[in-house]
């Protein structure tokens, strides 16, 4: 069987590899940032606020150049960007996701939770020492940070529901007009109760809201669970015709991102299969 078919055999959403790769990136030491936290107590009520989360979206570009490397150049970036994954996800949830094919100005995503920075900041610390960062830029960043909704009569989780992973995650920042904010509360929440009704009917689709009030650019991210694209598709095109929507100032640009395991994403990057249990070189 050739390669490519090897390629097109695999499905790219898989499961997480259970394997751990401890983080050993050119020499790295813990980053010292996390020992002056720790020194300082009141950082612990700061920053977990309600039991809230940070979350961080990470779009990442690789240059042509990084494809022409070795391949065993590259097989060691890619193990060094999945073991500073892993190092993260042992104590706080990451996800990786591929947008080979369904972008054409980034290729991977991570999505990253913890309840206070200092995790998120260390996090891309680490991912800045490695290899494949040294061909690869940002080409799109999103902070936000969960918070329960003042218009939605279910709970709302604080942190990913469990067993809410599905094939695509769709993700977009958003920011409203400034004629929203003026409107008396009551009518606002009418509004948005018909926004939420119609949602409701297309029951494939879960939706996550964060909110980025003067921690990024945008106002909200919102970050849709689908296994069907095309369900999520009829649904954004019903919602053009709501009330809500000539409220919204903004909300693009849309991600079509497909969940998979770090490593699968990364192989994704270039065609070959890095194992995942095989060691970082110093």
């Amino acid at each position: 069987m050739s390669l490519r078919q090897k390629l097109l055999a695999e499905r790219l959403h898989v499961a997480s590899d259970p394997a751990r790769i401890r983080v050993r990136v050119r020499g790295y030491d813990p980053y010292a940032h996390r020992a002056i936290v720790g020194q300082r107590p009141e950082c612990a009520t700061i920053c977990a606020v309600a039991g809230r989360s940070f979350v961080k979206f990470t779009f990442i570009r690789v240059s042509p150049e990084w494809r022409r490397r070795a391949p065993e150049d590259r097989a060691q970036d890619k193990r060094e960007f999945a073991a500073a994954c892993r190092e993260f996800a042992d104590d706080h949830l990451l996800r990786a996701y591929s947008l080979v094919g369904t972008r054409g100005d980034t290729d991977l995503m991570i999505r990253a939770l913890a309840p206070s920075l200092d995790p998120i900041h260390e996090l891309h610390v680490l991912l800045n020492q490695t290899g494949l960062m040294g061909y690869a830029e940002i080409s799109h960043s999103y902070l936000a940070m969960t918070k329960e909704s003042v218009y939605s009569d279910e709970p709302q989780p604080l942190e990913p529901r469990p067993g809410s992973d599905a094939k695509y995650l769709i993700v977009y920042p958003m920011r409203k007009k400034r004629e929203w904010y003026l409107l008396p509360p009551e009518e606002r929440m009418r509004v948005m109760r018909g926004h939420i009704e119609t949602g409701r009917r297309y029951t494939g689709i879960e939706i996550n809201t964060a909110y980025s009030y003067g921690l990024d650019d945008q106002e909200f991210v919102v970050s849709f669970n689908a296994d069907e694209p095309g369900e999520f598709l009829d649904l954004v095109q019903e919602l053009r015709s709501t009330e809500s929507s000539s409220y919204t100032e903004s909300e693009t640009p849309i991600f079509t991102c497909i969940a998979s395991s770090p490593e699968r994403a990364l192989d994704a990057l270039d065609g070959q299969t890095v194992l995942a249990g095989s060691p970082v070189r110093d």
